[in-house]
This record gives C-alpha cells, structure tokens and sequence, in this order.
C-alpha cells in the first residue's frame, strides 16, 4: 500500500501515538488473531460470485469456500463485515446454521469433519458494503458517477479487510492456492479483477459476467473489482520466464496519456527482476487498471489514480529531484508484487515487511536507471519524513500495523544493511532470494530476520530489534585525545554493534566496529571525523572518555 502525502504527517504522528495507547477489543481479537475455529482449516480455493448494483449501492452474491480439514471441528468462522450480511450457509445441499458475533460468523458444520478430507462451503451473501471515505486508506467501495450516466466502482481494503465487500477467511495467515472472481456488471461496463479472464457470458437481464481466474496463492486484500466503461490494450513483456502478459485498462478520455505513462510498466519490470527475481506470477500476468483514487497494490491487477504525473501526484517525496523521473504509484505499487503479494506477512503487525521493502524498491529503481549515486540521494532524501514516533512492528493478534515509518525509515534499514554487506552483488542475491525462498509464502518477521542474516555472513538481529523495535536512531559517540580515538554507540538497544564506516580527516573511508562499551584506537593528528551518509545514524562528539 502507500504512503499517505507529507502534509498530514502531523495528523499521523496523532493517530500513531493514540494506537499504541489503543486498548483492543474481543472484535479486535477476533478479526487479528488465528481463532480456534480458523486454525482447524486449510484454504485451498475460493470461488467468489458478486452482482454489485449500481442503482441501489447494493452487493449480492456468494463465495464458494474449499478447503482441507486440519483437525476435526465442527465450527467455522466466516468473516463479513457489517452492515453485510449472511443469508445462507450451505454444505453438501444442506443449510446450516449459524450465529454473529460483530464482524464473524460462526458456523454450525452438520456434516462430520474428518482430518484429510476436502470439503466445501458455499456462503450467500448480500446488503450495502462500507463506503470507501478516503481510499485507500480509509477503504472500502467506491460508487462513482462518470459524468456519462455510468457508475465506476472500485474496491480497496488493506488493513480493513476483504471482509468488507465478500464472505471469506479475512486472516492473512491463510491463502487460497487459486481463485475463481466472478462479477456481474451492465452490459456496457468491464469488471477488471485478478488473474486471466477466462470468459465473459452474455445474461439475458441485460447483464454480463466476467469471469477471471487466480492461477496463484493471493492475500484477501489482494482481490479486487474494478468496473468502469474501459478501454484496454495489451504487449507482451519478455521477462526472465518467458513471455509475460501486460494489459492495461483505463477511462476513455485518458487514452492517449495512459499510453505514454504505462509504458513505464515494462521499465520497471526489468528493473525490479533485475533486483528480486522473476515477477511472481507469470501465469496470470500483468495489469494496470484506472480507478478513482490514488492506487493499491492488488495483485497481477495493479491499481491506478496518480493523474498521469510523475513523483506522488506530481510531488517529489525526496526533494532530491529523483522522484520526478518516474511514476511513483506504478513504481511503489508493483513493487508490492514481490514483497506483499509474492511475500505476504502472516500479522498485520509484520506489515514493515511489504512496505520497508516496497519502499527500498523506489530506490532500487532510481539506482538502476540513473546510477548508484542517484538511489542513495533519494533514499538518503526521505528521512526528513521519519517520525521515529512509535516502533515499526505493531502489537500481534488485533490486527493493528506499527508506525508508518515502516516506510522510509525501513527502506533507510535496509540501505543501511547494504553498507554492512558491502558488497552489491551479494546484496542483490539477498533480496532474489528472499523472493526464491519464501515464494508464494506467508511469514513472520523473524523469517525475513533470520534469512538476510544468515545470507549476509553477520548477525544483524540487533540491527533490527534497533530500526523496528525502538524509536532511537544510533548515535555514535566519539571523543579526540592525543593520538588516540574513542567511540561508541548510546541511544541503543542492549549489545548493538553495528559497524559504521567513517573518515577521519582528510584520510580514506574505514570501517569501525563499535560497540555500547568504549573502544581506542590510535590515530595520527586528525580532528574531524565524517559518519557515511548511507547509515541512518547520527554521531555526537563529547569530551574525552575516561580509560
């Protein structure tokens, strides 16, 4: 997801602070945490089948749940969010009943649930979704008129839910391994969704439905609708698997800008597989799809409103100038299709994980098309908008995601990582083969943790606990004596020693290796000392330390 503009960082800097004060609720528990009647279950496939009604605000449709029986049970939570309701729950041809509780259903299971086994739920639902206020931050559905007597509508729900607009498991723990998105529109409208389209049946009410198919595991908030009088055009892109899919859909009159735009698409395509490996879903290809807010990074469906500008609606985050050379919502967006969608975190509180990344990718693209110079500038540009307010990780099982620094003091992280691996290639093959090696996956925090150390050759789990866990930045503390050098690190968690390079004087760069004890070294007349711009630390010199 993005990052909301710089001018409401203040109205952030409120809320993030109130959330860590937050006293969480059963409702809290019951969306966030993985609840007996969800860990019993394995989501194999979803069929969702959705008729919005543009007339009347109105979602009506089902969800076909399969799924793997773990252990035995007999009650399942469904999530739907209010004011939508449940009409009808049933199993083999039998209507089962079922009991609310807030945003969750828990549904009675007649027939016995036997470990192994494969079974199926179908879950008929309808009424009038959440309207999305200010999406996609405050998200939910969005019925717009197009000036031509249509309505647009589109969805965006991270961090609120799928549970907002369909019937389904609404915990990022578990995916399905497909999906069939079945959506009913008028028949001079486009449904846009994830994956390939298979079909499009002609009804006879005037309708007609689109039927896309997910040939890959998708993370709920991933699923998207997106109804419009579109216009589309496709090329293939020859990737680092073959020939991949890239089509692109968009309101009329925007036509000829959206053909010079996008075709950024394949740009960052080959940038980003350079970076983290082969886009993660071949099989379902690539879109761009126009919608009436700002973007989302809804999977193999990408989402777009940056009005056809470069930078963050014309704005430069950095203001190093960097930012206006590309796109920002086509960039940050798909960077998202490696880490969110390929890599998903399993708790919203691990949420660092899709956008410190996402983030760094912004930097990663600068670099690539205009030098190693060029991405640290930008990365480097950012930090005018850390608040360093509360810590990035937020609190597990409600839920409930950290600060937003999570991302530029993340994608900072994780610049300041690659200082300590010094060594590009190397650094390169870290972040391809987190993309390898938790593939298509659901992971926690100390997966991620646990991988780059063991592949960058140094324990660097201090190095997060510092930069996710706590608000400090590093402050590397030195004092001048003589012919001697005194330093080490304050404002740290216990046994911080990240290495940091520096030049004294006019001498060349060297690394020290501090730790929050005292070292000495010795030196010949130099006075000054320089921290390497590329580490989000600050240095402090004090007078000199006792031996």
């Amino acid at each position: 997801m993005l990052k909301k503009l710089p001018y409401v960082c203040l109205f952030f800097l409120t809320t993030c602070a109130f959330s860590q004060n937050k006293t969480f609720t059963h409702a809290d528990t019951l969306r966030g945490s993985i609840t007996p009647e969800r860990a019993w279950w394995d989501l194999t496939f979803y069929h969702l089948n959705v008729r919005p009604d543009p007339q009347d605000s109105m979602l009506s449709g089902s969800t076909k749940i399969v799924y793997t029986i773990l252990k035995p049970s007999q009650i399942i939570q469904i999530d739907l969010q209010e004011p939508l309701k449940i009409i009808k729950a049933v199993q083999d041809g039998e209507s089962l009943t079922f009991k609310r509780d807030g945003n969750a259903f828990f549904i009675d299971l007649k027939k016995k649930q036997e470990a192994g086994k494969s079974e199926t739920i179908e879950i008929f639902y309808s009424g009038k979704p959440k309207l999305a206020k200010r999406p996609p931050w405050d998200g939910g559905v969005q019925w717009i008129p197009d000036g031509k007597g249509n309505t647009i509508i589109s969805t965006s729900c991270q961090g609120l839910g799928a549970s907002v607009w369909w019937p389904c498991k609404d915990h990022m723990y578990d995916e399905p391994d497909s999906m069939l998105i079945s959506i009913t529109v008028p028949k001079n409208m486009t449904d846009v969704s994830n994956g390939k389209l298979r079909s499009i049946v002609e009804n006879t009410d005037n309708t007609r439905t689109f039927n896309w198919f997910v040939n890959n595991p998708i993370n709920n908030y991933g699923v998207n609708m997106n109804i419009a009088n579109y216009v589309s055009w496709q090329e293939n892109y020859k990737g680092e698997k073959g020939d991949l899919s890239l089509s692109y859909f968009v309101l009329p009159q925007n036509l000829d800008k959206a053909k010079e735009q996008f075709k950024q698409a394949p740009q960052m395509l080959r940038a980003f597989e350079h970076w983290f490996g082969p886009y993660p879903f071949y099989e379902d290809g690539y879109k761009l799809v126009e919608v009436p807010y700002l973007g989302m990074e809804h999977q193999s469906s990408v989402t777009y409103g940056n009005g056809y500008k470069m930078g963050y609606l014309g704005k430069d985050l950095s203001n190093t100038g960097w930012g206006l050379k590309w796109d920002f919502i086509i960039i940050h967006e798909s960077g998202h299709e490696w880490f969110a969608n390929n890599i998903t975190y399993k708790d919203a509180a691990d949420m660092w994980i899709h956008e410190s990344f996402t983030n760094y990718s912004e930097n990663l693209y600068t670099e690539y098309y205009f030098g190693k110079n060029a991405g640290a500038d930008y990365v480097i540009g950012t930090r005018d908008l850390i608040a360093n307010d509360i810590p990035i990780i937020g609190p597990y099982g409600v839920n409930k995601e950290g600060s937003k620094d999570m991302y530029y003091k993340g994608g900072n992280m994780l610049h300041t990582i690659l200082q300590i691996v010094n060594n590009d290639e190397k650094w390169r093959q870290i972040l391809r083969g987190l993309n390898k090696t938790f593939y298509h996956q659901t992971v926690d925090a100390s997966q991620i943790e646990n991988y780059m150390s063991e592949h960058s050759g140094r324990d660097i789990s201090k190095i997060f606990d510092q930069y996710l866990r706590d608000t400090r930045i590093p402050v590397l503390e030195y004092s001048f004596g003589g012919k001697a050098l005194q330093y080490r690190w304050t404002n740290v968690v216990g046994d911080f020693d990240m290495p940091v390079k520096i030049k004294l004087g006019s001498g060349q760069e060297q690394f020290l290796f501090p730790t929050t004890n005292w070292k000495t070294m010795k030196i010949r007349d130099e006075k000054t000392l320089n921290v390497d711009r590329n580490f989000y630390v600050q240095s402090k010199e004090t007078k000199q330390a006792s031996s």
